[in-house]
């Protein structure tokens, strides 16, 4: 009866490591990108300034490409609808401050200082001040 059991047992965990593996590929979507994604616009002038303003913003998934150069689906959809919002005619500021109001102030490759982006801003000023103490205090024990 114990032989029997094992074997059913390991015949559901394949079942169960074949699902789970199975199963990104079921994640995957099926809809195609939005027309704009990776359509210029007719005007010469918009489409520099939609491809302008898409350099300026993050890709949220990827984090460290702009949504001009990323190609996750996400920025995809950011790309459209930049260029949708430009082509009907609003500026660059106002499809900005539109991303940032739905996405928060991370979208934007310069955020804003607040009381939450604080650190983010004096991060940098507060490392160059610890090397130049752990400089300054190297040398002063060379000297001694």
């Amino acid at each position: 009866m114990s032989g029997r059991l094992s074997l059913a047992l390991a015949a559901g965990a394949t079942v169960a490591t074949l699902l789970f593996c199975t199963a990104p590929a079921a994640a995957q979507p099926v809809t195609p990108p939005a027309h704009y994604a990776n359509v210029q616009l007719a005007d010469p002038a918009k489409e520099a300034s939609a491809k302008a303003l898409m350099e300026t913003l993050r890709c949220l998934v990827c984090q460290g490409q702009s949504i001009a150069d990323s190609d996750a689906d996400m920025a995809a959809d950011m790309r459209a609808l930049v260029r949708e919002r430009i082509a009907r005619g609003e500026t660059p500021a106002s499809v900005r401050d539109w991303l940032v109001s739905r996405y928060g102030d991370y979208v934007t490759y310069d955020p804003p200082l607040s009381g939450l982006t604080w650190p983010l801003w004096l991060a940098p000023i507060a490392l160059l001040a610890i090397g130049v103490w752990i400089v300054r205090s190297s040398f002063r024990r060379r000297t001694r």
